[in-house]
This record gives C-alpha cells, sequence and structure tokens, in this order.
C-alpha cells in the first residue's frame, strides 16, 4: 500500500511548486517589459544599467521578504520620460529623489499613520481604480492585434480553473515568440531599434536642471501612485495572503526597501523601482508563494544584465505587443476583483466607488483623501450612535 506521502507524490508536489514560483516569477512581464524595452529602444538608456538594478532590487526583495514580492518600474515616471524623450539624468534624479522621500516618510512615522488611516475599503478602492487603469492599457496593447490578445487573454482567464494553470503563462510567451519570429510581422520588432538597444554602460549625474525638473515634472505625479500602489496597497494584500508575516509585510518596511534600492541603484543607471499590488496579484495568481519567484526573476535580470548585447535584445523584442498586453490585462483583472464588491455593506460599497472614481478622475492621492475622509466620517458618526 503506497502511503499519501509517498516520493512520487513528494516529487510532484516539489515540481508543481517550482513550476508555480517560475511561472509566478515571469507573470508581471506585461508592465515590466513595454516600460523596460522602452526606456532602452526609444530613450538609449543602458540595459545593463536598468537589468543590474531590477536584479538586484528583486533578489534582495527575495532574501529580506521570504515571499513573492514584485519589483516594477514606477510607471507614472517611466511612461513620461518615454513619452517626453527625457534625459537618463532626469530618470536617475526623479529615482533617487523618490528613495529620499520614501525614507524620510518611512522613519519620520509619517507612513504608519497613513497606513493606519487606510481602511480596507480605502484600499479595495484603490485597487479596483487601478486595477481598471491597467486593464485599460493592457486592452489597448492587445488592440495591436485583437485575435493574438484576445486569445492569449481568454487562454490565461480559463487556466485559472485548471490543474496546470502554471503552464499557461510560459505557453503564451513561447507561442507568441514562435509566431512572431516565423511570420516578422510582430508588433513590438517593427516599433523597437534593435541597434538602439544596445547603448553601452557608463555611469552619469544628473545636473542641477536635471533635479530641479524631475522634482516638478516626474516626482510629485509619481509620489501619490508610489505610496498608494507601492507601499500602502501592497502591505495590505501581502498581509492578507501571507498572515503569518505580517509583521514583516509592512508600509514602513515597503517604503524602506524601495527608498534603499532607488537611492543606491540610480547612480548606476537603475530605473525608478518600486513594488506593486499588481505585480503580487498576479504573481501570486500564477503559482508565486516564497522567495524562489523574486529569486529567479531578480537572477535572470542579472544574467541579461551582464550578456546583454544585440541577440538578446532581438529575443525580447520577439514577445508581440498584444501578448504583454493579455498580461497586463490578467493583471489588472486579478487587482480590480474583490469580494467586497458583493457583500460589503452600502458604506463601504459607497467609500470603494467613491475611492475609485475620485482616483480615475483625478489622482490616486485625491482619491486617498476622500476614502480617508468618509471612513472618518463614518467613524464620528458611529461613535456619536453609542
Amino acid at each position: 500500500m503506497i502511503s499519501g506521502n509517498s516520493p512520487k507524490k513528494v516529487c510532484n508536489q516539489s515540481f508543481n511548486r517550482l513550476l508555480g514560483e517560475t511561472s509566478g516569477a515571469f507573470a508581471d512581464l506585461g508592465t515590466f517589459l513595454p516600460l523596460v524595452l522602452g526606456l532602452i529602444a526609444l530613450n538609449q538608456f543602458s540595459a545593463q544599467g536598468i537589468f543590474l538594478g531590477f536584479g538586484l532590487f528583486a533578489i534582495l526583495s527575495a532574501l529580506f521578504y521570504r515571499r513573492p514580492i514584485p519589483v516594477q518600474p514606477m510607471k507614472v515616471i517611466a511612461a513620461l520620460v518615454i513619452a517626453q524623450g527625457l534625459s537618463p539624468g532626469m530618470l536617475q534624479a526623479s529615482a533617487m529623489l523618490m528613495g529620499i522621500i520614501l525614507l524620510i516618510l518611512a522613519f519620520s512615522g509619517a507612513i504608519t499613520w497613513l497606513a493606519k488611516q487606510l481602511s480596507q475599503a480605502v484600499s479595495v478602492g484603490i485597487q479596483l481604480a487601478i486595477g481598471l487603469q491597467l486593464m485599460w492599457m493592457g486592452a489597448k496593447m492587445m488592440s495591436e492585434f485583437w485575435l493574438l490578445g484576445f486569445g492569449a487573454f481568454g487562454l490565461l482567464f480559463i487556466s485559472k480553473f485548471l490543474p496546470l494553470r502554471y503552464l499557461a503563462m510560459p505557453l503564451v510567451i513561447a507561442a507568441g515568440m514562435i509566431w512572431q519570429a516565423s511570420t516578422q510581422t510582430g508588433l513590438i520588432s517593427n516599433n523597437l531599434d534593435i541597434q538602439a538597444m544596445t547603448t553601452p554602460f557608463q555611469l552619469t549625474w544628473p545636473t542641477a536642471v536635471e533635479w530641479t525638473s524631475a522634482a516638478l515634472f516626474l516626482v510629485l505625479p509619481q509620489l501619490a501612485l508610489t505610496l498608494t500602489n507601492a507601499v500602502i496597497a501592497i502591505s495590505a494584500m501581502a498581509q492578507e495572503k501571507f498572515p503569518e508575516d505580517a509583521a514583516k509585510l509592512t508600509p514602513k518596511n515597503f517604503a524602506i526597501t524601495s527608498g534603499l534600492a532607488n537611492l543606491l541603484l540610480a547612480p548606476f543607471g537603475a530605473s525608478a523601482m518600486c513594488h506593486g499590488a499588481g505585480g503580487l496579484t498576479v504573481q501570486y495568481h500564477f503559482g508565486a508563494r516564497t522567495y524562489l519567484a523574486p529569486l529567479i526573476f531578480g537572477s535572470s535580470c542579472l544574467i541579461i544584465a551582464l550578456c546583454w548585447g544585440s541577440n538578446i535584445a532581438w529575443l525580447l523584442s520577439l514577445i508581440p505587443m498584444a501578448i504583454l498586453g493579455s498580461l497586463l490585462t490578467i493583471a489588472g483583472l486579478q487587482l480590480a476583483w474583490s469580494k467586497r464588491l458583493i457583500d460589503g455593506r452600502p458604506f463601504c460599497i459607497l467609500v470603494i466607488l467613491s475611492t475609485a472614481i475620485t482616483c480615475l478622475a483625478i489622482n490616486a492621492a485625491a482619491g486617498l483623501a476622500v476614502g480617508i475622509i468618509l471612513e472618518q466620517a463614518r467613524r464620528k458618526t458611529m461613535l456619536a450612535m453609542r
């Protein structure tokens, strides 16, 4: 009679866990690759510096948190740098300024105070808004080739209900790359200059003008999103998924690790980086549960940084934009959905929707303020009724 813990069963469980960690490690590519490849190919930033930064940040996060805490580009900063063709110095200055601000907020206690004002309803509202924004970005990327994008999205969505769901994401990416290579009509390779992606690594330092411009045009728009999504919301989500590690998964720690990473790695060419609730959601969805996922991702980034050349640039450019869009849409859908949207109390639903609508209509800082004001009003009302 074969026991329930037979070597074969243990081996299968270990393989499935490793497969889940590996799949989860690369599940956030829909957010990561479009911004990173844009900085490298369109703005001619050094790929070595950018991948080195992400690699070190991911590995150190893995060793510290021991959970699948993701690292990703600061989306507002990266998008503005790409869209406006800003200099590497502007990106460096914005990353270091964000690092300084996060460290000040963490060690002053301001982050901890702000997190205490953030109820679950406010957090869900912020996540709903960010999730909808990611879904919109993903849909635009999928529109480059609707059939491929929505086909990939459908497979990824259906895979959630299948036993081998961890295989879906790597198989979809591999299939997209094979299709791209065979047809050479894919949509990233036509938009990216492979030669521009081989800019040599060099140390630079921002000028006085770049410091000032970065503070005004990059840091201020990014700060609200970082505080809500990459510090407070991810802390609430991580503590919910891993309650046994709640003491370590605090807003203060997330602010400290992001702050140190930006302050110390930006001088070496790293992009502005942070953690992210959306990244945690999609990595967890595809099977990441331990430090192995960020360790695998970080090690891959370091290998790419050390071996970067035209061949690797060409290989990454084979991933179709529509495939990346499908991954981004899945991440947004997972982040936006919450049971509280259905079973929450009426006032809870009001707070969620008010917070989300304000985030979408104005920005994340305004949405956070509206949510906190409504929650404070609820608490005062409840105290008055006692």
